[in-house]
């Protein structure tokens, strides 16, 4: 469903603020892989989700999704394939919209716009039912504008939208990062759900080292731009954290110096 074929980027180039964020990086996902990525401060983690997602051009390499080069093509054109949640639950809804609108929205993308009508009824009957499974009360609430609504549930919204029209690949940019505990293990439990319900091919980056290990099926460690790690299967199962600090230790040369990650654990 993914094929990334030694892409590099580098940033700020000839500057004393050079910086290669992707050095060569290769990844391969089959169709329902759900791969969690860890990772120091710096790694390259966000920056791949980018390139994946076309916010800026790669310098070198190759990007397909589902057979097809997109490569080349503009962020805009990539949405389509694509579902996306972010760290900032500020981000990935409009917020001076209501959420049925934002919800039609993500039911639209890709699609040709038209001149007709806008929600109809069954429409809106869909658009309950999906969120009563949140278990956040927005079913009542369609026409609220989605600014209103506090952070673990524009994110949990966010999700929905994401997965609305099955993607052909999920990316999940540290989407737990900004909620409090509680509401972070609702939204982790809503995405196992969704993921595991459509069978979607997913990328989450973390910083937490246990969810890492415990949801999906594969797991890479990423440093300086590569790929340092990479485990699956029964052998991701019987994962540890003090086996990935040491793992990190053996492939990277050096010692796991990341607070956000060490206190996530």
């Amino acid at each position: 469903m993914l094929e990334v074929k030694g892409i590099s980027k580098t940033f700020n180039v000839g500057t004393v603020n050079e910086k290669q964020a992707l050095n060569h990086l290769s990844l391969t996902l089959n169709d329902g892989d759900f791969c969690t990525i860890i990772g120091g401060n710096g790694a390259g983690k966000s920056t791949m989700l980018n390139a994946i997602a076309g916010v800026w051009p790669v310098d070198e390499g190759q990007i397909l999704i589902d057979g097809q080069d997109v490569t080349k093509l503009p962020e805009h054109k990539r949405a389509k394939f694509l579902g996306r949640v972010f760290q900032d639950p500020m981000n990935g809804t409009a917020a001076s919209m209501g959420i049925e609108e934002n919800l039609a929205l993500a039911l639209r993308r890709g699609s040709r716009r038209t001149l007709r009508p806008g929600i109809r009824n069954q429409e809106r009957k869909l658009y309950r039912d999906l969120l009563s499974r949140l278990g956040l009360g927005l079913e009542t609430r369609l026409t609220s504008k989605v600014g209103l609504l506090s952070g673990g549930q524009r994110q949990a919204l966010t999700l929905l939208m994401a997965t609305l029209e099955r993607p052909k690949l999920l990316l999940l940019d540290e989407h737990t990062a900004a909620l409090d505990p509680k509401t972070a293990r609702k939204v982790l439990e809503l995405t196992q759900e969704f993921v595991e319900e459509q069978n979607l091919t997913a990328l989450m980056v973390t910083h937490n080292m246990k969810d890492a290990i415990a949801m999906g099926n594969r797991l890479i460690m990423m440093h300086e731009g590569r790929i340092i790690y990479d485990v699956s299967g029964d052998e991701k199962k019987k994962l540890t954290v003090d086996d990935l600090l040491k793992k990190f230790g053996e492939a990277s040369g050096g010692e796991f110096a990341n607070d956000r990650m060490m206190l996530a654990n």
